[in-house]
């Protein structure tokens, strides 16, 4: 009999005959699909927040810091300084002139929705340019703030997170008031997570009159940015660090995404040790209820390679079923479940939605596939290793 016929013939038996021993079956899949779920689920978190990092940023697009800033928070330049970045080769020009925005950004505390507990929101003063260079910003109710005026528009994100952030409302910052007017979104970058005002009120109120912390501006093409920067960096008048923003954004995340993966993967690792030693059992209970039948078969003819294979391809259909189903389940859970975590940068909170995207689902399936294939294996030894004599006599 042909080899790849035996093994056919060997692995379509040990399939049907799955609805014999459902119980086991179903044990070991439900334990896969739970470490897929939870893998998925945990790196969706960290594939969210990094997805509305790296959202906020075009590749034409450039923040300046001072020179050894790693935050805007720690940045600052005189007006001056913006001035002369303002004049630099590589920014667009556009009906509201040089495409460079001065801003300053604050931290404000603000009392969460679910919770009540008060949390750490950015407070940004943007210049006039600011809607310019960030093509994406969208009002979607309400109108922009007017210059000169103690008004604020709101993220999408931050309305969602904060209580009393609804257009018509007023938020107390300090001495002032500020009523908010509209709520807008950003393609669902970081800007959704921040609260707009115009610098120039924001800096009397927080008694920075000339100071800025950091300029983000709109170039010509991403083909500028290299010449943009040159410009700035060697030029005496200034000691500054120029960064795309989308580059920018993506090292902020670093240290958060790498810290949510990192758990989220031990965590699939113990549940992994967990559902490898259920799906071991159950391979060998089911090699043990055959063994009769595959000493018969041993004694028919049937290789040891076929039985081998034969015990695999099952523990590997209800590893791929396990996988299929938990990723589906996180799937239906998670995918855009809004949310919000610290960005460790600036200590303040980053509203983001979950991402289950297709390369996790495939991560979740093929991670599945190896523990199937790993539970399988030494019970499917076991199997083509006995003895056709006494396995027959011991299931006589």
């Amino acid at each position: 009999m042909n080899w790849l016929t035996q093994v056919f013939a060997v692995a379509l038996f040990n399939l049907r005959s799955l609805p014999e021993r459902k119980g086991a079956a179903v044990s070991a899949a439900v334990g896969i699909a739970g470490v897929a779920a939870v893998l998925v689920g945990v790196l969706a978190i960290a594939q969210g927040f990094r997805s509305a990092m790296t959202a906020s940023g075009a590749p034409d697009t450039a923040i300046i810091l001072r020179s050894g800033a790693d935050s805007e928070m720690t940045s600052n330049f005189t007006r001056e300084e913006t001035r002369v970045i303002s004049d630099a080769p590589g920014i667009a020009r556009g009906a509201n002139g040089v495409m460079a925005s001065n801003e300053l950004f604050v931290i404000i505390d603000l009392p969460k929705r679910s919770t009540g507990t008060s949390s750490n929101v950015p407070l940004r003063g943007v210049g006039v340019a600011a809607f310019d260079v960030r093509s994406e910003i969208a009002m979607v109710q309400g109108r922009k703030f007017e210059l000169g005026k103690n008004e604020v528009i709101v993220g999408a994100g931050a309305a969602r997170a904060f209580s009393g952030l609804d257009v018509g409302q007023s938020i107390k910052i300090g001495m002032n008031t500020w009523n908010i007017v509209g709520i807008f979104t950003a393609g669902g970058g970081l800007a959704e997570s921040e609260i707009w005002t115009d610098a120039a009120v924001l800096q009397p109120a927080y008694n920075r009159p000339e100071g800025y912390q950091s300029v983000y501006a709109k170039l010509t093409s991403a083909e500028a940015y290299d010449e943009f920067k040159d410009a700035l960096t060697t030029n005496p008048q200034l000691k500054v660090k120029v960064a795309r923003l989308s580059d920018h954004y993506a090292e902020q995340s670093t240290s958060t995404t790498d810290f949510i993966t990192t758990i989220g993967v031990f965590i699939a690792a113990m549940m992994a040790l967990g559902a490898l030693f259920g799906d071991l059992n159950t391979m060998y209970s089911a090699v043990s209820a055959r063994t009769r039948e595959i000493a018969t078969l041993r004694a028919l003819g049937f290789g040891a390679g076929p039985v081998v294979i034969s015990v695999l391809t099952e523990s590997l259909a209800l590893a791929l079923c396990g996988g299929l189903l938990g990723a589906g389940l996180a799937y239906l859970a998670f995918d855009g479940y809004q949310a919000a975590t610290m960005n460790f940068q600036t200590f303040s909170q980053v509203t983001f939605a979950f991402a289950v995207t297709a390369p996790l689902v495939l991560t979740a399936v093929v991670g599945a596939a190896v523990l199937g294939l790993v539970g399988g294996l030494l019970p499917a030894i076991r199997a083509a290793r006995m003895p056709i004599s006494s396995a027959l006599r011991e299931s006589a």
